[in-house]
């Protein structure tokens, strides 16, 4: 065909977005496009059933290609995604190299390609997009219990072996329900993922999870001050919903619960970091079980909290766009690609696909989930956040 291949599918969507919408001719619509009307009707039938993918080129390798993986790869790959049906393709990639080290190991495509083909990758349509949602930080208020969980890391103090006690603390917000609280060696963004996934496996999915604007839950030189952890939030579909810089009092419950903290436990023991877990642990029972709160009429957080009905089942693989948005990985070092020209987003998205819709203005919106995080200038390849737009 002669269409450029820099924008072949970007041709292709917009030809049969035409032929099914403007009252032209069919063979004048091919003849603009300077195809034939066999070629123009394979994409508008490609594209009814299988979409905006449906008009990739196929693939011409033959089924015996010797690229193939072989059975007993196949079965290994499946065998370890049944043991393992939260973890998605990396993860299996690595068991896989450990507990096979004499063998070829797969890519990550390709063992994505496999659960795919055998209905275990998890994919995630966006089925509702929300042009409101241009800001993350919105003081968002619950109504009910896991509307809102809130998160911060308390003031450290030493402890008798001469170790940082840093506590992270998790709450819900509606019913004062503390979730967890951990002792952490570090505040990096997989630490913290670590203890907030406990809480997801435990608890389920909250609406929004509200934190200050430090890290690692903001970063100043990120857009919208996304990081790897805030990305993952909303990849399930939780919005980050972030405090004004020195504000604390606008995460009062969580701040109040900090004090009691300090009054009752670090106030008043001298003890190791271990023992200063279990101590933790057991004013975490009592604050949950046992100690009623007026604004809750005087009931225990314990009694007014409910499990989410939203269970979490593990990182979602994939993210499906409406059929009228171009699709984008962002790679590595955090661009896109759009007509062969990179376009830097940011790190924070790495390995995530974005969904890209064309707008008044001739720019693209740019969607990740269902969260409106900026738009790309045509004319300059540039992107902005919702807020620096120009």
């Amino acid at each position: 065909m002669p269409w450029e291949e820099k924008s072949i599918m970007d041709l292709r969507l917009e030809f049969v977005q035409r032929a099914l919408t403007e009252n032209i001719p069919f063979s004048e619509l091919c003849k603009e496009y300077n195809i034939s009307r066999k070629t123009g009707y394979k994409w508008k039938q490609r594209f009814l059933e299988y979409g905006y993918n449906g008009l990739a080129n196929q693939s011409t390798r033959p089924e015996s290609s010797p690229n193939q993986l072989s059975e007993d790869t196949v079965i290994r790959i499946l065998q370890i995604k049944q043991a393992h049906p939260n973890w998605g393709a990396r993860k299996i990639q690595k068991i896989f190299e450990k507990s096979y080290p004499l063998d070829d190991v797969p890519s990550e495509s390709s063992i994505k390609r496999i659960l795919d083909k055998a209905g275990l990758v998890k994919k995630t349509r966006v089925s509702r997009v929300n042009p409101s949602q241009d800001s993350l930080r919105q003081g968002i208020q619950p109504e009910k219990s896991n509307d809102v969980w809130t998160i911060d890391f308390k003031g450290w103090w030493y402890s008798t072996d001469n170790l940082r006690c840093l506590p992270l603390t998790i709450r819900d917000e509606k019913s004062r329900f503390i979730l967890d609280i951990r002792l952490m060696k570090n505040q990096s963004a997989q630490a913290v993922k670590e203890v907030i996934e406990h809480c997801f496996k435990e608890y389920g999915l909250p609406n929004v999870i509200r934190s200050d604007n430090g890290a690692p839950f903001a970063a100043h030189n990120s857009p919208l001050g996304l990081t790897s952890l805030s990305a993952w939030w909303m990849s399930l579909g939780i919005i980050p919903d972030r405090i004004d810089p020195g504000c604390p009092f606008q995460n009062g419950g969580h701040e109040r619960m900090h004090r009691d903290l300090k009054m009752e436990v670090q106030g008043q023991y001298k003890a190791n970091l271990s023992f200063f877990q279990s101590i933790i642990d057991e004013w975490r029972i009592e604050f949950n079980n046992v100690r009623p709160h007026e604004a809750l009429n005087y009931q225990t957080p314990a009694e007014a909290y409910t499990p989410s009905p939203v269970k979490y089942k593990g990182d979602v693989d994939e993210l499906i766009y409406p059929f009228n948005f171009l699709r984008r990985k962002v790679s590595k070092s955090g661009k896109i690609k759009i007509n062969n020209t990179e376009i830097f987003i940011t790190n924070a998205l790495a390995g995530y696909h974005l969904g890209l819709e064309m707008n008044e203005e001739n720019r693209l919106n740019v969607w990740f989930n269902k969260f409106l995080i900026g738009e790309v200038d045509l004319q300059s390849y540039s992107f902005y956040t919702i807020q620096n737009r120009i």
